[in-house]
């Protein structure tokens, strides 16, 4: 798989090919479910086997590698960091970007299933702009090449009120679902 792809199916698996991101990141006060760590697989929209390893990093730290081909290749495609919260019923991931998207932070929802599933949701951002108009959120629209982008500067605390709202539950769409690599 060529470079550009993997980068393409990273965008996908965090930000859905548009952009909501976020001033503040998840602090690293929660540890992360121990079912989370090690190593799933899925099939992205070209056909081609992903690879994800998910290890600690640091005390409430994680490191997320996303690879092609198989477990071995140490070559990797993508890394990132990133840091969890569990608020509700819900698990949040949250994810440094780099200064080309803004240097902010993504947020993204994930699940794991009781059919040993990985499971990756984005937020809506069409619904994120239309509530931050509605002054359900603070923050600002940003202009991006695919189409507009929202920049959330209210505190997390809000955020996850708004995120955990029952109505809101539409803002979750799933870009990715995992399965766990047998051993």
């Amino acid at each position: 798989m060529k470079t550009w792809r993997a980068l393409v199916a990273l965008s996908f698996l965090l930000l859905s090919g548009c952009l909501v991101t976020f001033k503040d990141p998840i602090p690293a006060n929660e540890a992360a479910p121990i079912p989370l760590l090690g190593e799933w697989t899925r099939q992205d929209e070209w056909g081609d086997q992903l690879y994800l390893e998910i290890t600690r990093a640091g005390s409430n730290l994680y490191e997320a590698r996303i690879y092609e081909g198989s477990p071995d290749n140490a070559g990797g495609l993508e890394e990132f960091g990133f840091t969890v919260a569990h608020h509700g019923r819900r698990w949040y991931l949250s994810a440094g970007l780099p200064k080309s998207l803004g240097a902010n932070f993504a947020i993204a929802g994930f699940e794991l299933t009781k059919d040993n599933e990985l499971v990756v949701y984005n937020l809506d951002t069409d619904r994120i702009l239309q509530d931050m108009g509605k002054g359900l959120l603070e923050g600002q629209t940003v202009s991006m090449p695919e189409a507009d982008g929202a920049l959330i500067t209210s505190p997390l605390d809000k955020v996850f009120d708004y995120l955990d709202d029952p109505a809101n539950a539409d803002l979750f769409v799933e870009v990715a679902r995992y399965q766990r690599v047998a051993e």
